[in-house]
């Protein structure tokens, strides 16, 4: 499977600079490439949250033609059998947070699980790879800021704060972003190392 070289960079596909900022700040710099985020406009597929993700990489691989990561997020009701799952986009859109909360007013079972697919393709026509991150909550009435989607509805296990009330450097240790992302970033550290070209630098040393 291609690899960029350590130290090329990388499109992240996304128009969000939070949502930049925040995957910035998780990978560190354990992360062999250098992130690039530009917005492109891919065509809203529908399925299974995998199908959904391999289909956005490859054709944003073909837009970019390069190395391209995209990210999908669901959030998914228990109660709801899944859903909203990868259609929560469109649901916050119309409900807002407080809609979100009352989709589940008439039902006792308020667990809910956020997943993050992040999805990674070398270029046009290579096999795309998938990193999952799943957190466990339950949907509760919104509180806390009310500038990252979702959060103020979803409240991980463990916890008795909101995803919008935990400080960044909580959350960025236990979200479903951060999982996914802790997965992809130690694929590549591995690969990176077992490289040819890692190989002769340790070679030469």
């Amino acid at each position: 499977m291609a690899l960029p070289a350590a130290g090329r960079s990388v499109v992240f596909v996304t128009g969000n600079a939070k949502k930049l900022e925040e995957v910035i700040q998780i990978l560190g710099n354990t992360f062999p490439y250098k992130l690039l985020s530009k917005k492109i406009d891919l065509p809203e597929y529908q399925g299974e949250p995998e199908e959904i993700s391999i289909q956005k990489c490859k054709e944003a691989a073909r837009q970019i033609d390069g190395p391209v990561i995209v990210e999908d997020t669901c959030l998914c009701f228990r109660a709801l059998g899944g859903l909203p799952g990868p259609y929560i986009k469109w649901f916050l859109d119309k409900l807002k947070p407080e809609g979100l909360y009352k989709l589940l007013a008439g039902f006792e079972d308020k667990s809910a699980w956020a997943l993050c697919t992040f999805a990674f393709c070398a270029g046009k026509d290579e096999e795309v790879q998938l990193f999952r991150g799943i957190t466990e909550g339950r949907i509760v009435e919104p509180r806390g800021p009310r500038d990252f989607g979702w959060d103020p509805c979803f409240q991980p296990e463990g916890y008795d704060k909101t995803y919008a009330e935990l400080p960044k450097e909580v959350k960025n240790t236990i979200s479903h972003r951060y999982r996914a992302l802790a997965a992809m970033s130690d694929h590549f550290t591995k690969m990176n190392n077992s490289s040819p070209q890692s190989k002769k630098k340790k070679d030469e040393v």
